[in-house]
């Protein structure tokens, strides 16, 4: 699993019922493939293709990414706390890329 730095915000804890934004950021160089470098080679793709978020075991969110996507991207989205639990963290990409992160959700 490649090694990437990632930047998990969920609120420590809320409230039964209450919506909560999920904000999930990943440090990654990103290449096209496009770009060519001083020597004139092309430099190979380099792309995280999926992100998903699961909650206790069961996928709650999931974007399957394009081209256009920026070089540290931000997944933002929101969650009704019905239980506390774990948040799960899926990035894949080309060249085998896999990083995860976890972060856990108080329910009051």
């Amino acid at each position: 699993m490649a090694q990437a730095r990632t930047l998990i915000t969920v609120p420590a804890q809320a409230k039964r019922g209450e919506l909560v934004l999920v904000r999930a950021l990943i440090q990654h160089p990103m290449e096209n493939g496009f770009r060519h470098d001083e020597n004139g080679r092309r430099i190979a793709r380099d792309m995280i293709q999926s992100f998903r978020c699961s909650f206790n075991g069961k996928e709650v969110f999931r974007a399957d990414l394009q081209g256009g996507i920026a070089a540290n991207p931000l997944m933002q989205f929101t969650l009704l706390a019905q239980e506390s639990g774990t948040l799960e963290f899926l990035w894949e990409g080309d060249n085998n890329f896999r990083a995860q992160a976890k972060a856990q959700l108080l329910v009051t």
